[in-house]
This record gives C-alpha cells, structure tokens and sequence, in this order.
C-alpha cells in the first residue's frame, strides 16, 4: 500500500510537472491528491466491508438459534465494528499521503486517535447493551435487574473516553487529568447529582427486593398505577393500567413511600373490602312469622334452628320473661342477615375460606349501619377480581329486602319531586 501511495505521488508529480506548474507546487498538489484518494478508499473500504457484514454475516446470525448474536445486530455491533477499518487504513497510510506536511501529520494522526476511541467506546456500549438485554431474557432478571449497573458503567466509560480525547488535544497524560479533577469534584457531583441518587435508589431497591420488574406499585405523587417496565440508573418506567407510561425519578422510590401489590398476588388471593349501608328504621327483632320464613332458604336453616336452642336455653336459665322483647336475648333481622353472607360466601368457590374472612357491622353513622364484607378472592387477576365483586354485592342488594332491611340512600331528586307534590 504504502508503495502504492508512493507510484501514485510520482505520477501526479509527473503528470503536473509536464503541464508546466513548478516543483514545489506539483508536490503540495500531489499529495493533497493522494491523500484525498487515501480518505476515498478508506470511505470505499468501509462501505464494501458493511455490505459484505450486512449480506454474508447478518443473515447467519439471524438464522441461527443463538440469541446473543441477534441481540449484537440489534445494537449494530458490526456496523460499528466496521468503522475500525477506514480508521486502521488512515492511521497506517497517512503519514506515506502526507510526507511534505509534517505538521498536518502529527494533528491528523490525533484526530484518527480520537476516531479510534470514539469507535471503541461505540463498540463497548453495544456490547453492555447486549449483555444487558441478553440478561433480561432470563427470569431472575426480574427480580435482580442490571441495567442501573450497566448504565452507571457506560457513563465511567464515556467519561474516561472524554478524559483520553482531552489528554489528546492538551497533550497530558490520563492520570495527571484524573488527578486534576480532584479540584473540580464539588461541580461534578452536582452534574452527577441525579445519576449517584439513582444509582444508589437502584442499588437499595434490587438489594432489598422492594421491586422488581412487572411488579404492580401504586404511587399517588407521580400518578403512578401499573406494572414497572424498567428499572433505569434516574429513572423507574411505570406502565399505568390506561395504557400512559409514566416515569419516577429512582431515588424517590427510596425517599418517598409507595405500594407494591406483589404480596398480594403472591398470597394467590386479593381482598374484598367494601360496605352497604342499612338503614336503622329497618332494623327490628325476628318474629316467630320471620324466622319461619328465613328458615326456608336453605343456607340459614341450621344456623336458625341451632340460635334457637341456645336463645331459648339462655332465657329460661336466667327467667327472662318473653313477653317483654327487651328481656332476654332474640334474633334481630340484620343479625340473621350477616349469617346469611357468611354462609352466601363460604359457599362461593371464589372466595378464600383460609384466609381472612369477615362481614362486620361498623360504627353507625347518618348514612345508616355500615355492613362491610372483608374477604379474599381465589384470584388476584384484575378484571376476574372486578367481576367477582361486583356479583357478590348484586346479590346482597338483591336479598336485603327478604330480609325486611332497607339500603340507605339519600333522596333522589325524583323522591323529592315527589314529596313537594304530596306537599
């Protein structure tokens, strides 16, 4: 090659010479010439090298079963790889091209320098890429994701690589750079701020396993209500349940508090928690007619005949006198009604019996007596959960009334219409 640029000089020398142009003259043009054809074929030689990467190598690697070489032409490794060799022919072959110039030489050869290093950080950050998204395939990458610590490198990476470039054009050596900026380490750390948070935010949440990719958190502050996506150096991505994604600086996982709903839909059953209102006035105690009646459904059948026994049993024991409803003990209908949901949903193949199970009378209010259901369904799916739900409470508002209860509930405006007619 080098012999070739050498053929090549003299020829345009001759060539020049003869069309009369001086000496001097003919050598600056002749080099200049060759060492514009030099950047030629080094551009030449790049393109030819891609093609023969991007129609021979390419297809095999996507044929073949190994995933990691599809993963390297998705973060365009060999493209980059590519670029080494215009760069190689221009660091071997320029100083031949520019012989008459020896200062040109010496920044050309900084700037193929800086090119090579360059290239090489391309070459580094394709391959942590790589390596990261080949490790996310995994199923404990989950829970014990890289991409904080891979990101957290490449920015080591890039500022060493901006160290190189600098000791290149001041002429100084990396070490006297490192040790320089020992002086300037108050005004990295404020640029840096946000990256060391996060890198430290990151650290603790994979450490402690207080979150883990696909994990369904709740964070009210930053809108968030969805599954995480990715666990960033900065930043956590969310995906909300509307489809919107949302993104939460990383440290502030660690400052602030937020919910993780991965408990639940490990313990396989998701909590029901939700009341209705009765209203007080219908409250009353069972008569002999009522308790006849709820003795037909068959679930209260056996809990109303043994309730008897034992009311009957406890009032002659302690000689109430009947005929006073105040004396002794009775059924009342919101009891016999609170036994009849324990046993509706004991029944229900949805709802867990081993774990918490309740239905619970609250603190009366103006809104009336707060009946609340508190169980757990055998699902933690979201839409089977929603279904699940509402069924169960179609049905207690169903049978309230068999009950001779009545739901609370404001006026509508309709009543009130109503009521001004009568009026």
């Amino acid at each position: 090659m080098i012999s070739f640029i050498e053929l090549s000089i003299d020829f345009f020398k001759k060539i020049l010479l003869k069309a009369g142009l001086s000496e001097n003259l003919t050598d600056n043009i002749s080099q200049l010439t060759v060492f514009i054809l030099l950047l030629l074929v080094a551009y030449l030689a790049y393109v030819i090298t891609w093609r023969i990467v991007r129609r021979l190598l390419i297809p095999i690697m996507r044929r073949s079963k190994n995933q990691f070489d599809d993963l390297l032409v998705k973060h365009n490794f060999f493209k980059k790889v590519s670029y080494l060799v215009p760069a190689l022919i221009l660091y071997y072959f320029s100083e031949s091209a520019l012989l008459i110039f020896p200062d040109f030489i010496g920044i050309f050869n900084v700037i193929i320098e800086i090119f090579f290093v360059v290239i090489a950080i391309l070459i580094v950050d394709s391959l942590l890429s790589t390596l990261n998204d080949f490790y996310e395939r995994y199923e404990f990458a989950k829970d014990n994701p890289i991409r904080g610590l891979v990101q957290i490198i490449k920015i080591i990476i890039y500022v060493i690589g901006l160290l190189v470039v600098i000791g290149h054009l001041l002429d100084q050596n990396l070490w006297s750079l490192i040790i320089s900026l020992g002086t300037i380490s108050a005004v990295l750390m404020l640029i840096f701020k946000d990256p060391i948070l996060g890198f430290v935010g990151g650290m603790q949440l994979i450490f402690n396993k207080m979150l883990s990719i696909g994990d369904w958190i709740s964070m009210p502050k930053f809108g968030a209500d969805g599954t995480v996506l990715e666990i960033n150096l900065t930043t956590v991505k969310v995906q909300n349940w509307d489809k919107t994604i949302v993104t939460i600086p990383t440290y502030s996982l660690i400052s602030d508090s937020f919910q993780n709903w991965r408990g639940m839909e490990e313990s396989g059953g998701r909590r029901i928690k939700r009341s209705i209102n009765i209203d007080m006035d219908s409250v009353t105690f069972c008569t002999p007619e009522m308790l006849e009646k709820f003795k037909k459904i068959n679930i209260l059948k056996e809990y109303i005949e043994e309730t008897e026994i034992k009311i009957d049993l406890y009032n002659k024991e302690t000689g109430a006198d009947p005929e006073i409803k105040v004396n002794g003990r009775r059924q009342t209908n919101i009891g016999v009604f609170r036994a009849y949901l324990k046993k509706y949903l004991h029944n229900r193949t949805d709802i867990h019996d081993d774990m918490t199970f309740l239905v619970r009378q609250l603190q009366p209010s103006d809104s009336g007596i707060p009946i609340e259901i508190y169980v757990f369904t055998t699902t933690t799916e979201w839409a089977n959960f929603e279904n699940i739900q509402a069924d169960i409470f179609d049905h207690v508002l169903a049978v309230i009334p068999e009950f001779d209860l009545r739901v609370f509930q404001l006026p509508s405006s309709k009543a009130l219409e109503n009521i001004g007619k009568l009026n």
